[in-house]
């Protein structure tokens, strides 16, 4: 016989009436309601277009935060909070098969986004068929009436379409489809831009995006925007005034320092040659790569002993850090030129750096979220004092904000900000009477 405690219960009880609230107020809602999924782009893609339609429109975008759960707190909790909402824009992530249906069932949307298939959390799905068959999910819950935007180039996302059951749109540097994108260019400093064809008309982009690859989320994106009535020039206009997202190529230049290009939020095996020709086009003094943990690879000497070939070539020198800066298979000439440095914490290698940076040169940050490499960055901006070397936390510190306080004293430092709003809310609730902390 098997034993639930009270615990369980009352948390099983809990989740099933937030689940059961967040369907009716999906089912109430007059929202258009946008889900986007892919290997890699979907945040900038979510992020982007919540942009543009928020010049359009009230818009919810849910970003990074991507599971059933947080969906579920978007449907009952958050929209009660943001009051009229004409869109809410839902990335939907794959961690393991059967983790988009759910939230395909419940978002139930008017309109699916699909960047592209590339064998992201190896582990759990093995095969790209098995990725697609997953994505496929998002798009097998629209309605006749809905409308599905996908890859051209890509075929396992171009296939989708077989048997969809609405309206089918396709975006690529393809002939073949419905919105052409054509003189894509980006050499850093010089940002992205490109040209975007349809039946309708054209428009020339231009973005904050770094590197050439960003085209295709952006063009994602605009397309989707495009779809739902927004004019030409305001989606040009708004997507010229984005922020890019930290964390995903986010440039960060430093006042007589170096300038860096974070990108520490993921780093699958496919990403990193994306970001690796994003430096080898770029223009600068000098040119560094910091590589941390390779996603789904963190055993495999082989990948990170191509990674190195690849980057040397590219940079005047590149550093390996975290537990698997031992598997480059750097040369004795490379280690003793100070071509290949071996550092083992984040720590570390921003001490390095500072002492010995030159100013103007670009330094690409590259790594799965563990080892949070954007404090390097930060390093140049704040007083980080948080270089554990692996906190646990999935969020980047950018949104954690506590990486200036040391990691130990996270638990009490958030302890006492949580009693100083409790405090401040009791002052407002009590006209200002005031609440203190007994000694």
């Amino acid at each position: 016989m098997v034993k639930v405690s009270l615990r369980e219960i009352r948390n099983d009880l809990g989740w099933r009436l937030r689940r059961y609230r967040a369907e009716r107020a999906r089912a109430r809602s007059k929202a258009t309601f946008i889900g986007i999924t892919g290997s890699s782009g979907k945040s900038t893609t979510t992020s982007l277009l919540g942009h543009i339609l928020a010049g359009h429109g009230t818009v919810h975008a849910q970003v990074l935060a991507n599971t059933l759960k947080a969906l579920v707190r978007t449907l009952y909790k958050r929209m009660k909070r943001a009051g009229k909402v004409d869109y809410v824009v839902f990335e939907a992530g794959a961690f393991e098969p059967g983790s988009i249906r759910p939230m395909a069932e419940m978002l139930k949307p008017d309109v699916a986004v699909v960047t592209m298939v590339r064998l992201e959390h190896f582990s759990k799905f093995r095969t790209l068929e098995a990725v697609a068959r997953e994505k496929k999910a998002l798009v097998d819950a629209l309605s006749a009436g809905g409308l599905a935007i996908l890859n051209a180039d890509d075929p396992h996302v171009l296939d989708m379409a077989a048997g969809a059951r609405c309206r089918v749109v396709t975006f690529g540097q393809s002939q073949a489809a419905d919105y052409r994108v054509t003189g894509i260019h980006a050499a850093y400093p010089d940002r992205l831009g490109f040209s975007l064809r349809w039946n309708a008309g054209a428009i020339n982009v231009q973005t904050p995006f770094p590197g050439e690859h960003f085209w295709l989320p952006a063009a994602a994106a605009i397309v989707a925007a495009l779809e739902l009535g927004v004019p030409p020039e305001k989606v040009a206009a708004r997507t010229a005034l984005f922020e890019p997202l930290s964390n995903r190529c986010k440039v960060q230049v430093t006042d007589g320092g170096p300038q860096f290009i974070v990108d520490a939020a993921k780093a699958p095996w496919h990403s990193l040659n994306i970001a690796f020709e994003m430096m080898a086009k770029a223009k600068a003094v000098r040119k560094r790569i910091v590589l941390g943990q390779i996603s789904d690879y963190a055993g495999s000497s082989r990948k990170y002993r191509k990674a190195y070939a690849i980057a040397r070539d590219i940079a005047d020198e590149v550093i390996y850090t975290g537990d698997n800066a031992h598997r480059s298979r750097a040369s004795d000439a490379d280690r003793d030129s100070g071509r290949f440095l071996e550092i083992r914490t984040p720590k570390e290698v921003s001490d390095h750096i500072k002492q010995t940076a030159v100013p103007g040169e670009l330094i690409l940050l590259k790594s799965s979220s563990n080892l949070h490499l954007e404090r390097i960055a930060l390093a140049w901006t704040h007083d980080v004092r948080c270089w554990i070397p692996a906190c646990g936390k999935q969020e980047g510190c950018y949104t954690c904000g506590l990486y200036e306080v040391p990691f130990e004293e996270h638990k009490s430092f958030l302890a006492d900000r949580r009693l100083e709003r409790r405090r401040r809310r009791y002052e407002r609730l009590l006209g200002g009477l005031g609440f203190r902390r007994r000694s």
